[in-house]
């Protein structure tokens, strides 16, 4: 459908509208009905975990449709439950949302900087009559509550008076009561269809510490009832959320009108972006940093936007995902192929292509003379503008060892001991022997080359059977190389029986590779192609200077076509 497949207006991304989205559309009836006259947008986070792809969706959503009507975006997180949240948290989801391109300017902003404000509101609810101070247990609540076939019960302490709530709340702030003993409560509809109208919860009793605000209180709003306060405080138009919170909206509505904000935001709810078989529950992923089985929320076999940060993904990459993988009301997943596929197109044109060996054998060109000459060879045989680069020639070399064959199978265009091959930038080389371990494993091959088969000589009397990369022996440095799989094993899904995941044993490889010479003063985060072997990245996290370790981005070919 067009109107799923909005691009995001950013000029980050130089990615352009194409159709109306179904967001865009009410936003231009509220603008057209004079119901708002200012766009403002924000994105909310609960810090208490890592940001993932599905998150760099709502963040591209809400700045570009900030950008695209003029207006602005804030950041603010939804800080209401401090047993769960960390500084850490706070920081990296700033710096991922800087990352992306979303540009908050100054307007980064906490829930808890809203708490006299939620509390000035609960007293005033408690004043109109629509909130109560109730003494049921969790459990009791729950069991009253009922069920969808079933309507709620009211609590036996929903009419308290006015006088009795306000004095009960005041000591309820004070410290006066245990975790647990007394909650406030909405007055709403304890037979609604919708059970988030049945007296929901507004506030509780938490006897924790907070990351902002320290010790200052002791009871903390809920969520529903503080992320709207919020949204209307900061004059919030157009409140862009997932679509689990559809059957929230009366409730969020309830509260802006109840509370009697003049200009109340209006909740738009669109479909998560969903991933399939990776790993993007906050519970799943702190489970797997805390077993160790990763090294942390930035592993880059996760899809936290710090692990595809460190992979080697590319802000713009991202924003062409989300934008290919389109925003509507229809729940539906997106294939990880796909994501790989952007960034190939990303990368393509960008990146020099560089020589490394992976999985090594020598070459000894035995009627090679000399100490080595310097050859020229293209950055990118599809970008001019990458220019060339000097590397070392001489008489032995590395080639992979997939490229020489002693029984080869039919089309086999790499060397042999028939095939002639040229090695890339160089000469024409002919296998003539070769040298096994106890194994049996080819651990040398022996070759003669041909000095008027030169790169760009004009050489053209015959052609060779193929190309195949190689790096000088005498220059190359060895590096720790990183091969990624997916975490989750693709063929069995993600969960196994029990409910546990099923984890992909290939995931990580680690190899000690042969690399061209100037790779070894890459610096973090900077990305290139190995010839055949795919796109990598410097990582940022384990790389020492002189010492740089590689993760493979992505392989170079898929069978993946966008439709």
């Amino acid at each position: 459908m067009a109107e799923e497949n909005r691009s995001f207006t950013d000029e980050s991304t130089n990615l352009e509208p194409e159709s109306k989205n179904f967001i865009e559309n009410f936003i231009d009836e509220d603008l057209k009905e004079g119901k708002v006259k200012e766009i403002k947008t924000r994105f909310p986070p609960e810090p208490n975990g890592y940001l993932h792809i599905g998150h760099a969706k709502s963040i591209l959503l809400n700045y570009g449709i900030a950008q695209e009507y003029n207006g602005t975006f804030n950041l603010r997180f939804d800080d209401t439950n401090p047993v769960k949240e960390k500084t850490e948290f706070v920081d990296s989801i700033r710096k991922d949302v800087e990352w992306l391109g979303a540009d908050f300017e100054n307007r980064m902003f906490f829930a808890s900087d809203y708490f006299p404000i939620m509390y000035e509101k609960a007293v005033f609810l408690i004043q109109k009559g629509k909130a109560f101070v109730d003494d049921l247990t969790a459990e009791e609540i729950k069991e009253y509550r009922g069920d969808y076939n079933t309507p709620g019960k009211e609590s036996p302490y929903r009419n308290r008076s006015i006088e009795e709530n306000l004095r009960l709340f005041t000591e309820m702030k004070e410290g006066k009561y245990q975790d647990g003993e007394k909650t406030l409560r909405a007055k709403i509809d304890m037979a609604s269809p919708n059970i988030n109208m049945r007296d929901p919860i507004l506030y509780r009793v938490s006897h924790m510490s907070h990351h902002n605000t320290g010790d200052e209180w002791c009871i903390y709003p809920m969520y529903d009832f503080a992320h709207p306060i919020e949204d209307a405080v900061e004059g919030i138009s157009h409140s862009l959320c997932t679509l689990e919170f559809e059957d929230h909206r009366p409730l969020y509505d309830w509260v802006v009108q109840e509370c009697e904000f003049p200009f109340p935001p209006r909740q738009i709810e669109f479909a998560k972006l969903y991933l399939t078989n990776v790993v993007t529950g906050k519970r799943y992923i702190k489970k797997l940093v805390e077993d160790k089985i990763v090294d942390g929320w930035d592993d880059p076999r996760l899809v936290t936007i710090a692990a595809l940060r460190r992979r080697g993904y590319t802000k713009e990459s991202l924003a062409q995902f989300v934008k290919l993988s389109g925003i509507s009301k229809a729940q539906s997943s997106s294939d990880y192929s796909l994501l790989e596929y952007c960034i190939r197109e990303d990368l393509k044109l960008k990146k020099p292509r560089y020589m490394a060996i992976l999985d090594p054998i020598k070459l000894v060109i035995d009627n090679y003379e000399g100490e080595g000459e310097i050859l020229s060879i293209p950055n990118n045989l599809e970008n001019e503008d990458l220019g060339e680069r000097e590397v070392h020639f001489s008489k032995e070399l590395y080639i992979e060892r997939d490229d020489f064959m002693v029984d080869p199978p039919k089309k086999y265009k790499r060397l042999t001991m028939e095939n002639e091959v040229r090695l890339m930038g160089a000469y024409f080389v002919k296998a003539v022997s070769y040298e096994c371990d106890e194994e049996g494993n080819v651990t040398v091959v022996h070759c003669t080359y041909d000095p008027a088969t030169k790169s760009g000589s004009g050489f053209s009397e015959r052609k060779a059977k193929g190309t195949i990369h190689w790096v000088d022996a005498k220059t190359a440095f060895t590096a720790e190389v990183r091969l990624y799989e997916q975490l989750i094993d693709e063929e069995k899904g993600k969960l196994n029986a029990d409910g546990s995941l099923n984890f992909n044993p290939n995931s990580l490889t680690v190899k000690n590779c042969y690399l061209e010479k100037i790779l070894e003063s890459a610096e973090p985060l900077e990305s290139f192609q190995f010839v055949r072997n795919g796109y990598f990245c410097v990582d940022c996290k384990d790389s020492t200077e002189g010492h740089p370790i590689f993760n493979r981005i992505v392989s170079l070919k898929s069978s993946f076509k966008v439709n």
